[in-house]
């Protein structure tokens, strides 16, 4: 998908993300998909996501900063990884409409061509 003119990320939510985000976001045309609602990608070990995601084009939206970063400093190339945080998205049923807002915002604004590999997602 593009956005006058240049290509929009694919997002790939991992498993601590419900569904009902990434059904929203596909819902307003964005590429998005959760670990939590495709048996295959949730039989996968992190390191195969983070392979999975590189092969598909995906960023991964994760909390798990510590295990993300490790990884992706040992993989050659790699996904690009947005991070959340529970402090910033509480996990509530709130929090899909507060997580749903910031990705298309994110979505919105993102640059593939000068974005960084590892950024924190922020609340609007």
């Amino acid at each position: 998908m593009t956005t006058k003119g240049r290509p929009r990320a694919a997002l790939l939510l991992d498993e601590l993300f419900p569904p009902a985000i990434a059904a929203e976001l596909r819902r307003r045309g964005f590429d998005v998909i959760a670990v939590a609602e495709d048996l295959q990608l949730r039989s996968m070990s992190d390191a195969e996501l983070h392979q999975w995601a590189t092969e598909n084009g995906s960023r991964i939206v994760t909390e798990n900063v510590k295990d993300s970063r490790r990884l992706a400093s040992i993989i050659d190339e790699g996904p690009g990884l947005l991070f959340t945080s529970t402090r910033s998205f509480p996990r509530s049923k709130r929090s899909v409409g507060l997580v749903s807002s910031a990705l298309e915002a994110w979505l919105w604004n993102h640059d593939p061509d000068s974005a960084p590999l590892q950024e924190w997602l922020q609340r609007g």
